[in-house]
């Protein structure tokens, strides 16, 4: 099988590399000129079989709408398109639309993972069409874990259901890291706890409340003790706020997730260990940037430029 695949970024490229190890064809492109394999969507397309199968890998918004729109110029009927990015569901009705005009297909497939996925594989969430499904099941099988014959895998509805189990997923992951912050504030509030990262590597054998992400804090605390080295302003992309947005028009409860998101906003405005470990986490996990401490006084001088802000 050959597929193509558009973005070859901290996701995208070891998407890449995972599939060609597992025997799949891919050529990539990607606007920097050193990873992509094609000088263009039309040269990428021109690459593949038909029909053609290829992944977008973008930021999700306007830069994946820009893709789709390109390649409905350049794909052809009967070719298959995957959303793997982090796009609003609402969002893949209108890329599904658009290109169904043309006769391409689309799925939509949440991707988790982070830039861990390369070694241990990625859990997929897909939306659209069973028999799309079907056919692209080669490259899902190839990305999702090692011998997780039915799981790290779900067809979970119809188009957009993929990205609405992601956006649920990443809503729980925001309870999930801000559970785990304020554990770790509270340890680090304390005189008689001498080791934080010991009792954090400690919970990781026999506890209720082992899980990947807590490893990934003892990972973050053992490479900076006391997480001087960051800021505690953490960012998020969008799916925790959506997650609410969705709660709220359901009528469904959903305080923790709304608090983790609301703490988000409260770390844009001072400093605060917990927030540290969120950054911290999301840097482990996903890549994601975080603020560096440019000096050892950095951290209180922007506290007190904050407090002195009018």
């Amino acid at each position: 099988m050959h597929v193509g695949l558009i973005g070859l970024g901290k996701m995208g490229l070891p998407m890449r590399e995972r599939l060609r190890s597992k025997g799949i064809q891919v050529s990539g492109f990607d606007r920097n000129p050193v990873s992509s394999d094609a000088g263009s969507l039309r040269d990428l397309a021109a690459r593949l079989t038909v029909p053609r199968i290829v992944w977008v890998m973008v930021p999700s918004g306007s830069a994946t709408s820009a893709v789709i729109t390109d390649l409905a110029e350049v794909l052809s009927e009967g070719d298959l398109v995957i959303e793997g990015g982090n796009s609003r569901y609402t969002d893949d009705r209108k890329h599904a639309e658009q290109l169904a005009s043309r006769g391409i297909r689309y799925l939509d497939c949440g991707v988790s993972g982070g830039v861990w996925g390369r070694e241990t594989g990625y859990g997929l969430m897909v939306g659209g069409e069973e028999a799309d499904v079907i056919e692209a099941m080669p490259v899902f099988d190839a990305l999702r874990p090692d011998g997780a014959r039915e799981d790290g895998f779900v067809h979970a509805g119809a188009v957009g259901a993929g990205h609405y189990a992601k956006m649920v997923h990443n809503g729980i992951e925001y309870g999930l890291m801000q559970a785990y912050a304020e554990g770790y504030e509270l340890l680090e509030s304390q005189d008689i706890i001498e080791d934080t990262g010991g009792i954090l590597r400690a919970w990781q054998s026999g506890t209720v409340i082992r899980s990947w992400l807590l490893e990934l804090a003892v990972r973050a605390v053992e490479e900076d003790p006391g997480l001087s080295r960051i800021e505690g302003f953490v960012e998020d992309s969008g799916e925790g706020r959506w997650t609410v947005e969705e709660a709220l028009a359901a009528e469904v409860p959903a305080p923790v997730i709304s608090a983790a998101v609301f703490a988000r906003f409260a770390s844009r405005q001072e400093e605060s260990p917990a927030m540290k470990l969120v950054a911290a986490l999301r840097g482990q996990f996903g890549g994601h940037a975080v603020r560096q401490v440019s000096g050892p006084e950095s951290a209180g001088q922007a506290a007190r430029q904050r407090q002195n802000r009018p």
